[in-house]
Order: structure tokens, then C-alpha cells, then sequence
């Protein structure tokens, strides 16, 4: 080979080794411990980021126009949290402080989808995303409240639940849906679905009386045509009575999901039947269905004292607690009276409150040991002890709200180092199992976050395992302290968290969600559809079965191939008629 030639083939070779050719990353971490649920990767190694992209993990040496020095520190997927309802500034700002790289509404959600992704579009720190909720869609149908503009969400929430009750009717809780209603609300989330929402939340555990189960069930079809998970509140959660004990509430709709073939999470399954709970939804991912629960590392709720779940026949009677040791009230700083609670019912129903559940002291450290029981925070929006939304500048002492707002995923890592959980499986509740089930519904934005691999998206909490932990207390002024040991967060690439400070300058969140759909997939339900479906012909008799349709399997695949997305609510009164009016009409034919 001519020696012009060969140095020119030479050339070529070194220009196309991407370490020579282009030797510096914008951004390296190096020497820390790598760690990568999936692929169980945990190893010293340096960290090359590119284009907001993991390009290389290596032991060789790297250079970088940024560089991280992590000895001792881990270098794991960022945290991934589908129940933080405190996506404002301050809120998101905690976060962060958390290790959450992503940040997202699964339970009450949102309305206007679009709107509500563009109205947060290059504004937030992390990435963000949302549901679509079905208490909105029923504040619609049975408050009558127009519910326009991009902030139908968390933190307005409280406000739109009030003024749906100032009628005296909190019609989205409490009134059933008739047949027509019940297809105004689902093409309402059908709606929401079609403009890219990740599924549908479901707070039917404060609408208890209001929502049937077949309107249940017709919801959960609803994200099931698009293959789209349903995240829900459940029924009962987290009563310990029977017939009304929380597992009842799984049931209901861990079974429509099954049946389905379709996606479910379970809110905060942190309470009564547990345990149950856990094992029937192991059971289920067992013969293949996309089910799982998430749970967050204290030992108290939160809520608004007009909510359903403390009011005396639930918090007295089926579970069995006094006010005065277990309802704390955080603008008072201690626990109130029975009298106290009434009178704040009455008059302020959407102030904050905090829920001790003695039991969870014990339950507390079993559920970090869980497999695919996934942390999520639950945060509740950044308030003052006013009841004012906190700005990102505020002081962390200022909020006045639940702790697991500020220090849930710092509370998990050091709860579970203390009861010996091998980190691995502590980052998969935190970040992989998430992405997993997430990614699986076909969401491609997760199918690329929760791991530490080549090529996935550059989404990095960087954190000294020993020392990690929370600092937020249920006690005023502590509430909203951040989390020490995780000096830095990186959010597409982008260094947020620095040296434990989050900038202010930066605002490389992403949108989490589907991409938007030409047209919408809603069928409506209907009598005659369902009677086609589920009932012989008898007028004129037209009974034609084969062989085949006699056996159970052959009649499920027929009937799954009328589509058979409709019908009646069985308490309708005017169901009762119509079977009489068949019966008759049965009981004429020679």
C-alpha cells in the first residue's frame, strides 16, 4: 500500500475514534459509584455526557467543559415521583433538593392537557407530567364549573373543590352519573388521553357514593383503548372495617384492570391490608399484567379536613383513632380536639391537616423491602402558614404542610440503610421500577429515564450513600428543610442541583407524555349495545350458536370482537324495568 495512502486511511481511523476525534463531553462525573438497576452495573467508572445524553461509562479517563468529582458518592438513575402535587416553583425546588429529576401528577391531575403542558413548557427545573383527572372531569359534568386555561391542577385544587360546594352539593363527590353523564365524563378524559395525558387519576376514595362502579369500570376502559394506565385513590383506602377495608378497594379495580389486559397504579398503599394488597398485584405480574403500587416513608398523611377519609365515621368508628392524638394541624403546631376538627370542617374544609396512623411505625421499614412497591412523595402544594403559595425564593422554614413534601426519597435511602436493603433495590423503588412500568405502557420518554446506561437520557442524582437523609419534621418551621447528601442533581444533562444549591438559571425539565392523536377513541355506552353484546336474539329467534360458541373461551373471544364498551349503570332504577319489559316478552314468545 502506497505510505500516502496508508497515513490517509490512518488519519481516517484516529478522526472516526470519537475519544480522539472529539475528546471532550460537556459534562463528565468522575470516579463515582456507578449504579444501574436494570443491568445491576455498580462500579467505580467516569461518566461522559453529551447532547443532554449518557455517551459513554468508562474506566478509562475522560475530559469534560464540566466536571464533577464524585469519589465516594453514588452515580444513580434520578429519582422519578408520580405523586407530587406541589409543581409550583418552591415545590419543584424541594425536590430537587430530593434527588427528583422528574416530577409528576398521578392522582388528581389535570384538565386542558395541552394547555397545561404548554403553559409549563422551558419553565420548570424538572421534568414534569400529568394525568388527566376524572374528579375534574365529574366537577364538570355535575358541578357545572367551566374549568378552562392551563392551571386545572394542583395546586388550585382546593379552591375548585370549594367552589363546587357552594351550592351545599359537592356533586363531584357524591352524585351518581347517569348514562349520559357517565359518557360526558369519559369523553372528557378521553379527551384529556387524545391530547397526550399518560392516563387517568382517580380520587374515587373522596367520592366514595358518587362514582358506580361501572362508572369505575368504564373509566379504566376509557385509558385502556389507548393502553394507558389508570393511577387511583382507591375506594376504601385506608379503611380497616369491614365489608368497607381497604383490600375491597384494590379489588374493585385491580380486577377491571385485569380484565382489561390494561395498566393500573395504586396510590400510597401505605395503610390497612397492605400487605394484600402487595401480593394479589405480584400474583398479577405474574401472569403478565402491568400492575403496581406506590407507597411514601412516613408515618402520617396529609390532607384537608373537609376530606371524607377523617371524618368521624371513617377515622372514629371504622378505624378507630381520637382526634387528639392523631389529627396534627401544622399552622397550629398540635394535635386538635374532636371540637376543633368539626368546627375547621364547617368553616374551613380545604385547610391542610396531618394524619398519624400509629400502625405504619411498624409496617414502615417492610415496605422498603418490597419489590416493585415504588416510593412516591405525595407532596402536597408549597404553602405558608397563611395558606399562601410559596415563590421559588422562599425560605424552606416557610412551608407549612406535610414533610414528605421536602424529604421523602432522603427518608427511604436512610430507612432502608438501616434496615440493611441492599441499595440496588432501594434505587429501583426510587427511579427503575417506575420507568419500567411506565415504559412498558409505551411511553418512550420513561423507556429512556431510571438507568444508568449508554444512551439513556442524562437524568443523574449523585448522592453520599452513608450519610444521605431527610430533615423535614411534621414540626412548623421544619416541614420543608431540605435533604442533605445529595450535592448534585442533573436534569437532561443539566447541572440543577450544584454543590446542594439548586440554580436558579436553568430550567432544563422536560414534558413526560404522549404524543397528541388526531382523533380521540371515546365510545360512548348504551342499553342496546350491551344487550347485542351479552344477550341472545329473541324477537325474531335468531339463536344461531355453533359448537365452538359453547365453550367459555370461544364466547369471550366473540364477545371481544363486538367492542363491547357500553352500558347501563346497574343501579339505574330504569334498568329494573327494562329487564321486567325482556321477561315479559320472553315469557309471550310460543
Amino acid at each position: 500500500m502506497p505510505a500516502a495512502r496508508h497515513c490517509a486511511l490512518l488519519l481516517l481511523v484516529l478522526l472516526s475514534t470519537p475519544s480522539l476525534a472529539n475528546p471532550s463531553y460537556d459534562l463528565v462525573i468522575l470516579n463515582g459509584r456507578v449504579m444501574d438497576p436494570e443491568t445491576r452495573l455498580d462500579a467505580v467508572r467516569n461518566v461522559g455526557i453529551r447532547q443532554g445524553r449518557i455517551a459513554v461509562i468508562t474506566a478509562d479517563p475522560i475530559e469534560g467543559k464540566q466536571t464533577v468529582d464524585a469519589p465516594g458518592l453514588v452515580v444513580a438513575p434520578g429519582f422519578i415521583d408520580t405523586e407530587q402535587h406541589g409543581l409550583g416553583p418552591w415545590g419543584i425546588k424541594v425536590n430537587l433538593r430530593d434527588g427528583v429529576t422528574t416530577q409528576m401528577d398521578f392522582e388528581v391531575g389535570a384538565l386542558n392537557i395541552d394547555q397545561w403542558y404548554a403553559h409549563r413548557a422551558g419553565k420548570t427545573q424538572a421534568n414534569f407530567g400529568t394525568v388527566v383527572g376524572q374528579e375534574f372531569a365529574r366537577m364538570r359534568v355535575h358541578d357545572g364549573l367551566a374549568l378552562e386555561g392551563p392551571n386545572i391542577t394542583m395546586p388550585y385544587f382546593f379552591e375548585l373543590r370549594a367552589e363546587a360546594a357552594k351550592d351545599g352539593v359537592d356533586g363531584w363527590s357524591t352524585s351518581r352519573s347517569s348514562i349520559d353523564q357517565m359518557n360526558a365524563i369519559n369523553a372528557i378524559l378521553d379527551e384529556g388521553l387524545r391530547q397526550g395525558a399518560i392516563g387517568i387519576g382517580s380520587t374515587i376514595g373522596y367520592a366514595q357514593t358518587g362514582i358506580t362502579t361501572y362508572e369505575m369500570l368504564e373509566a379504566q376502559r376509557t385509558a385502556a383503548r389507548y393502553g394507558r394506565l389508570t393511577a387511583v385513590h382507591h375506594r376504601f383506602h385506608p379503611s380497616a372495617a369491614t365489608p368497607t377495608e381497604a383490600p375491597t378497594g384494590v379489588n374493585e379495580v385491580l380486577v377491571n384492570a385485569m380484565v382489561l389486559n390494561a395498566p393500573l397504579q395504586i396510590h400510597h398503599d401505605n395503610d390497612y391490608g397492605w400487605w394484600e394488597n402487595e401480593e394479589k398485584l405480584a400474583l398479577a405480574r405474574a401472569q403478565g399484567h402491568n400492575v403496581w403500587a406506590t407507597y411514601y416513608p412516613w408515618i402520617a398523611g396529609s390532607g384537608n379536613y373537609g376530606a371524607s377519609i377523617v371524618a368521624p365515621d371513617t377515622w372514629e368508628k371504622a378505624m378507630g383513632y381520637r382526634y387528639e392524638e392523631t389529627i396534627y394541624d401544622p399552622q397550629l403546631d398540635r394535635f386538635v380536639s374532636k371540637e376543633e376538627f368539626l368546627k375547621f370542617k364547617a368553616e374551613e374544609p380545604g385547610r391542610t391537616l396531618i394524619a398519624y396512623s400509629p400502625p405504619r411505625k411498624e409496617w414502615l421499614p417492610m415496605w422498603t423491602k418490597v419489590a416493585h412497591f415504588v416510593v412516591a412523595g405525595d407532596g402536597m402544594p408549597g404553602l405558608d402558614v397563611d395558606g399562601n403559595r410559596l415563590e421559588w425564593e422562599a425560605p424552606y422554614e416557610a412551608y407549612a404542610g406535610h414533610p414528605r413534601a421536602a424529604g421523602t426519597h432522603a427518608a427511604t435511602l436512610r430507612i432502608a440503610r438501616e434496615n440493611g436493603v441492599p441499595l440496588m433495590h432501594t434505587l429501583s423503588q426510587l427511579s427503575y421500577w417506575t420507568a419500567k412500568h411506565l415504559g412498558d405502557t409505551g411511553l418512550k420518554s420513561m423507556q429512556e429515564r431510571g438507568r444508568m446506561q449508554e444512551g439513556m437520557v442524562a437524568d443523574i442524582v449523585i448522592f453520599d450513600a452513608d450519610n444521605v437523609r431527610e430533615h423535614a419534621t411534621y414540626k412548623t418551621g421544619s416541614n420543608g428543610l431540605p435533604s442533605s447528601g445529595i450535592p448534585f442533581v442533573l436534569v437532561n444533562g443539566v447541572l440543577v442541583v450544584e454543590n446542594s444549591r439548586v440554580r436558579a438559571d436553568v430550567f432544563p425539565g422536560q414534558p413526560i407524555r404522549f404524543e397528541r392523536e388526531e382523533e380521540g377513541r371515546f365510545t360512548p355506552i348504551s342499553r342496546e349495545v350491551w344487550l347485542d353484546t351479552y344477550t341472545i336474539k329473541t324477537n325474531p329467534p335468531t339463536l344461531d350458536l355453533d359448537d365452538s360458541a359453547l365453550n367459555p373461551d370461544a364466547q369471550a373471544q366473540r364477545a371481544s370482537k363486538v367492542d363491547p364498551y357500553h352500558l347501563f349503570a346497574h343501579e339505574d332504577p330504569r334498568l329494573s324495568h327494562l329487564f321486567q319489559c325482556v321477561h315479559d316478552h320472553e315469557e309471550a314468545q310460543p
